[in-house]
C-alpha cells in the first residue's frame, strides 16, 4: 500500500490543532481503526512523531478532515498566517479554536476565489483600479465618508431620510448591494462551507473584506439577521473605503481604547450615520423620559421598523446619539440577541420542503456580479467549466444552470459553450 513518505509530520500536528481538533476526536474523524495492539489515537500520535507515515488514502482524509490542500502536508513550515487580513472582531465572548479554524477555511476560499476573479477580470481586459478603494482616512470624519460612499453608490443623502422610510429590509439591502456591484465591488452572502455543519455562527464574524483595486470583495454573513445585512454591507464599505482588508464582528458600544476597536467604532458610525442620518434624528421621544426598558423597547422597534433595519443597529444608533444609556442599550442589546435566536431556532425546526431552486438560493448567495463575471467569461472561452465550478463554489455540473438562471431573469444569453 503506497505511503505518504515525503510529507511534513510536524505539519500535520500544525493542521489538526488549527482545525480545533485534539487527538482523539481528530482519529475519529480520520475513521483510523484501533486494533488488539495499538488504540486509534495511539497510531495518531505515532503519524504525527514521523514514526510511520500515512497511507495516501488516509493523507487525502486528513486533507478534507483537517480543511487543508494536500500539498500543505509537504511543505517545510506552515503557510504564514494573515488569511483574516486584520482581525476587527472585539468579541464580548470567546470563540473556540474550531470555530476559528472553520472561519479561517472560508477566508481561504474566499481569497482563492477573489484571486480567480482578479486574474478573469484582467484577461477579459476588464481590469480598472477603482478609485474607491483607500480613498478615505479615520482623520476625514465620519460624515465625510458617509458623503464619499453615498456619492460612489449614487445615493442623495438629503432626499436619503424621505426616500426609505418604510422600505422592507430585503428591498434595502437589494438596493444597496445591486448599487455596490454597480460600482465593481463584488458582494457575496457565505456562513458555512457548503454544510450545514460547517455552518459558521454571526457570533463568530458577521462581515469580510478584501480591499483589492480590482476586484474587491466584501463577505456578509448569511447566517446573520436579514435586517442586519444592509449595516453590515456599510459597515464593510467603510472598511473598503479606509483601504483595510480584514474581518469584523458585532457591534460594541462598551468604552474602547484599542485602535482595533476604535476604527471598528468608526465604521459602525459610518454604516449608523448611511442608513440613519442624525438629522432625521433631532427631537428625543417623550417615551424615553422615563428610561424604562419597557419604553426603550417599544421605541426602537417603532423606529426601526420606520426605518427598515435591525432592532439591534437602531439601538446601537439611540445609544450612540445618547438617547438612551449604554446599561440599557447593553440590555436591549442582549434582548434582541435572545429574541432573534430563537426565531432562527424555530425556523430551523419549521422548514419544509419546497421555496425557492437551488439555483435561485445560491445566485442570490453568490451575487448578480460574480455569476455574470463567469458567464462571460465562459462566452469568451476564457474560463473552464471546472475553474468557472470553483469561483462559484459549485460543482461542475451545476454551473450552466445556475448561469441559465441568471439568464432567465436578466434577459440575457449565453450559447452552450460546451457545444
Amino acid at each position: 500500500m503506497a505511503r505518504a513518505e515525503n510529507i511534513n509530520p510536524g505539519i500535520l500536528v500544525w493542521a489538526r490543532e488549527s482545525a480545533g481538533l485534539g487527538l482523539e476526536e481528530a482519529a475519529h474523524r480520520l475513521g483510523i481503526p484501533s486494533s488488539q495492539r495499538k488504540t486509534a489515537v495511539e497510531k495518531l500520535r505515532e503519524i504525527e512523531a514521523g514514526q510511520t507515515f500515512p497511507t495516501r488514502a488516509l493523507l487525502s482524509k486528513f486533507s478534507a478532515v483537517y480543511r487543508r490542500p494536500l500539498i500543505t502536508f509537504y511543505m517545510k513550515e506552515p503557510p504564514r498566517k494573515g488569511l483574516r487580513g486584520e482581525d476587527f472582531r472585539t468579541l464580548s465572548t470567546p470563540v473556540s479554536g474550531r470555530e476559528n479554524a472553520v472561519l479561517d477555511a472560508l477566508l481561504r476560499d474566499v481569497r482563492a476565489r477573489q484571486e480567480m476573479v482578479k486574474s478573469l477580470l484582467e484577461d477579459e481586459e476588464e481590469a480598472r483600479p477603482l478609485p474607491f478603494v483607500g480613498s478615505a482616512k479615520r482623520e476625514d470624519g465620519v460624515g465625510a465618508v458617509v458623503n464619499a460612499i453615498a456619492k460612489t453608490l449614487g445615493y442623495d443623502p438629503d432626499a436619503q431620510p424621505r426616500g426609505r422610510r418604510g422600505t422592507g429590509v430585503d428591498d434595502l439591502f437589494k438596493d444597496l448591494r445591486t448599487r455596490a456591484e454597480g460600482v465593481g465591488i463584488f458582494v457575496l452572502l457565505m456562513g458555512d462551507l457548503g454544510s450545514r455543519h460547517s455552518t459558521i455562527s454571526e457570533a463568530v464574524f458577521r462581515g469580510f473584506t478584501i480591499a483589492d483595486k480590482i476586484a474587491p470583495f466584501v463577505i456578509i454573513n448569511d447566517r446573520d439577521a436579514r435586517a442586519a445585512r444592509s449595516f453590515t454591507l456599510l459597515h464593510e464599505l467603510a472598511h473598503l473605503w479606509l483601504g483595510q482588508t480584514g474581518v469584523s464582528g458585532a457591534v460594541e458600544t462598551a468604552e474602547i481604547s484599542s485602535r482595533v476597536g476604535v476604527i471598528e467604532r468608526f465604521c459602525n458610525d459610518v454604516a449608523g450615520e448611511f442608513l440613519l442620518p442624525s438629522a432625521a434624528f433631532k427631537d428625543r421621544p417623550e417615551m424615553l423620559e422615563a428610561a424604562t426598558k419597557d419604553a426603550a423597547h417599544r421605541v426602537v422597534s417603532d423606529l426601526a421598523r420606520t426605518w427598515s433595519v435591525s432592532e439591534s443597529m437602531m439601538a446601537y444608533k439611540l445609544a450612540r446619539i445618547g438617547w438612551i444609556g449604554g446599561a440599557l442599550y447593553q440590555d436591549l442589546a442582549a434582548d434582541f440577541a435572545a429574541r432573534w435566536q430563537a426565531r432562527k431556532d424555530r425556523a430551523e425546526e419549521n422548514k419544509k420542503e419546497g421555496g425557492p431552486s437551488y439555483y435561485v438560493v445560491k445566485r442570490f448567495k453568490l451575487g448578480d456580479a460574480l455569476v455574470d463575471v463567469v458567464r462571460r467569461t465562459l462566452r469568451d472561452n476564457l474560463i473552464t467549466h471546472t475553474k468557472a465550478a470553483k469561483v462559484l463554489g459549485v460543482k461542475p455540473g451545476s454551473v450552466d444552470p445556475l448561469i441559465r438562471n441568471f439568464e432567465k431573469t436578466k434577459g440575457v444569453f449565453l450559447p452552450d459553450s460546451r457545444g
